[in-house]
């Protein structure tokens, strides 16, 4: 640009991102683009992004089908990534450069109860999102890693693990030694539930349609599994095996499941609700009443919880299991696989420095 009749070139520094048009539809419309590097502000630090985790929620987003329709503006999709702190703002005071961090889901939900204002809440345009080389964050959202994991295991905690935290943590009867926890599926919320269940001393009742699967997750320590294709009351039959003692069920089904689940459940249990993959279906919650159960509905959880998460993680050598990595520049094909039947466990793009 010119000024006085000098020209001047410009010296901002770019930066790779993956973004969603307005109105996508469809994850074949994920571009790669160039664009500026973040200024973090005054309360604010820069990340640069190291690995990122994918979730069903960003399939829904990419689709147009997450909640309020197809994204009104483009933007950086994903709300999980971990990185490095590159630079920090003026008055930021809880990190420094070279700190190893991830955003966290809602950074307006700090601590406490959600109280129906979460804030932004990370990877659905307008708001900001992780798949890019660097972001910037309020500190406030930002939380420092568990020391032991690598970069692609910590991206997998913002949205999954922060959930499952909620579920089985977070709720009136956390999970315990003696506890009973069922879950549905083998996809990324339900294998970090499989390794804090199993690190809080819990039984756990692992189930799939899939005997491979099955077989996989008992070699990660679940004690039982049960094929629900093959069985078709198979919430019932998982309360046969528990004994009738089933205390927390991880339902992340949605309307498909949810009355299995609560043919599962014991008395006094909880059923946490988390997944919208079946919209489909009918539930009759009297059984609920008869047996003093519960249905708790999730969504996330906030910055404190994560900070939680991340210590008990550390103190409990948890590992989370990712299923297949994809470099940054496949970001497309990390989409298409998450969202088909091979998935087990959590599927990560790495973009190392």
């Amino acid at each position: 640009m010119s000024h006085k009749g000098v020209f001047i070139m410009s010296t901002k520094k770019m930066m790779r991102a993956w973004q969603l048009p307005e109105g996508c539809t469809s994850q074949d419309q994920l571009t790669l683009v160039e664009l500026p590097v973040p200024t973090p502000g005054p309360h604010e630090v820069l990340i640069r992004v190291q690995a990122n985790s994918l979730n069903y929620r960003d399939q829904a987003i990419a689709r147009g089908l997450y909640l309020g329709g197809a994204i009104k503006s483009a933007g950086v999709p994903l709300s999980d990534g971990a990185g490095v702190v590159e630079a920090v703002g003026a008055n930021v005071t809880r990190f420094a450069v070279g700190d190893r961090v991830a955003g966290a889901f809602f950074q307006g939900w700090l601590d406490g109860p959600p109280r129906g204002v979460f804030g932004e809440a990370l990877g659905c345009p307008p708001a900001r999102g992780m798949l890019a080389d660097y972001v910037a964050l309020p500190e406030s959202g930002v939380i420092a890693l568990a020391p032991s994991l690598s970069f692609e295991e910590a991206s997998t905690l913002p949205c999954a693990g922060v959930t499952v935290w909620n579920a089985l943590m977070a709720g009136l009867r956390p999970v315990q030694a003696g506890h009973t926890v069922l879950l549905i599926g083998t996809g990324g919320v339900s294998l970090l539930a499989l390794r804090i269940a199993k690190a809080a001393g819990a039984r756990v009742i692992a189930t799939s349609s899939s005997d491979a699967k099955l077989a996989r997750v008992r070699e990660l320590g679940a004690d039982l599994t049960l094929n629900y294709k093959e069985e078709s009351n198979w919430g019932a039959k998982a309360a046969e095996m528990a004994g009738g003692r089933i205390d927390h069920v991880v339902e992340v089904g949605g309307l498909g499941t949810l009355a299995q689940s609560i043919q599962a459940v014991g008395f006094g249990g909880e059923i946490a609700l988390i997944g919208v993959l079946s919209r489909q279906g009918e539930a009759n919650p009297m059984p609920l009443m008869v047996k003093g159960a519960a249905v708790r509905g999730i969504f996330v959880g906030s910055v404190a919880m994560a900070r939680e998460l991340n210590e008990f993680v550390e103190q409990h050598t948890i590992r989370p299991v990712i299923d297949r990595v994809f470099d940054f520049n496949d970001a497309r094909a990390a989409y298409a696989y998450q969202s088909s039947g091979e998935l087990f466990g959590k599927v990560v793009i790495a973009n190392p420095a």
